[in-house]
């Protein structure tokens, strides 16, 4: 039995009839851009993350980028993120003017470690970028204890943790801003690029809203040098058509990633690790293998769709090279660039798909 690694036409299949209601509303309506279809969505998620203020944006580099600009961050300015992120994390950071500082993962959950980031900072800090990395949140609070005693900003990268959970609470407004992605594939996947930010501040969300329209709050007057980023009216209500199903295809991935910690326990793959303090919403179910290329490549033979999340650790991307920091800087992230396969997973796999994938794993490890 092929299994994809993550069937889009079939997740939104399921709400083509709110979909569908939701592109006729807007066809109808005649407004396409900052109208009522966005209130509505940034209302429904600000209440859904337990924060004041959403802003939607374009993308999600554009939420982590915009957020760094309303806190007044760039050249000059250090900016602490993990070294095994996907590289949007450190591009918003290098298109403020800032520096990018990266502090080695917990082996364990793949986010930040807290421990090591006290010795990163310096006079020249302004944040700390934690990102929830496979839809797991960060260990915060000890990030946000180090933060208010330098007085240093925290700026959350949920885009891969919809819906995620620290210590009972859903993340959202724990720092002072969280960016999210709405990129197709995520666990709240829009028709198409969008984006948004989360948080408490009032002067801040008021600020991105200015940023993210040109600086302008009022047609014609700009008070700050801004941008074109904004949620048009279809995606925000293609996103809040599929809102109110956000959890349930949550809790179907768990069970996906329950059934594999079951199944796959006692092989020689490195499973994931869940820390008492999160509640993650499985975005990725992320094994490690040193044979991990011809571990995929085995699996590909059978069917088995694979991806790597991600091969190529940010500071070794030619993107990055002026930062002089080759091979051996971050032996952690670098290990896990290595060995990281993401498995099958998403809120319409079959327990019958899942168990093929165990199968062809168990065959495929014994003959390793």
């Amino acid at each position: 039995m092929p299994v994809p690694f993550l069937d889009l036409k079939q997740i939104n299949l399921a709400h083509k009839e709110a979909l569908m209601q939701a592109f006729e509303r807007v066809l109808d309506s005649g407004w396409f851009i900052m109208g009522e279809e966005l209130k509505r969505f940034e209302q429904a998620y600000a209440d859904y993350c337990g924060a004041r203020h959403c802003v939607g944006v374009a993308n999600g580099l554009d939420a982590l980028a915009l957020s760094l600009r309303a806190m007044d961050i760039g050249p000059g300015d250090e900016v602490i993120v993990p070294s095994n992120t996907y590289i949007a994390s450190w591009l918003a950071v290098t298109h403020v003017g800032a520096t990018v500082v990266p502090v080695e993962p917990d082996p364990a959950s793949f986010n930040i470690d807290p421990a090591r980031i006290q010795a990163a900072i310096t006079p020249r800090t302004r944040a700390i970028m934690p990102v929830h990395l496979y839809g797991q949140a960060a260990d915060l609070d000890p990030i946000l204890a180090l933060a208010q005693r330098h007085g240093l900003r925290v700026l959350e990268d949920g885009a891969q943790a919809h819906g995620a959970r620290y210590q009972g609470q859903r993340l959202g407004a724990h720092g002072d801003a969280v960016a999210w992605s709405f990129y197709p594939g995520k666990n709240l996947g829009a028709l198409g690029d969008g984006g948004a930010i989360t948080t408490n501040d009032a002067a801040l969300a008021e600020r991105l809203r200015a940023l993210r329209n040109y600086g302008s709050k009022r047609k014609y007057h700009n008070k700050v040098i801004g941008y074109n980023s904004r949620l048009d009216e279809l995606q925000a209500a293609l996103l809040n058509a599929k809102l109110g199903a956000l959890d349930a295809e949550n809790e179907q991935r768990a069970a996906v990633a329950a059934q594999y910690l079951a199944g796959l326990a006692g092989t020689s793959l490195g499973l994931p690790q869940v820390p008492a303090h999160a509640e993650p919403v499985w975005h990725l179910f992320v094994v490690r293998h040193a044979q991990r290329d011809l571990l995929a490549l085995r699996l590909a033979e059978a069917g088995i769709a694979t991806v790597i999340h991600y091969p190529v650790a940010p500071h070794l991307q030619p993107a990055y090279a002026f930062m002089g920091q080759g091979p051996g800087s971050y032996p952690i992230s670098e290990a896990m660039h290595r060995e990281v396969l993401s498995l099958p997973i998403g809120p319409t796999q079959t327990v019958a798909e899942t168990r093929e994938v165990i199968a062809a794993l168990k065959q495929t490890l014994a003959g390793l």
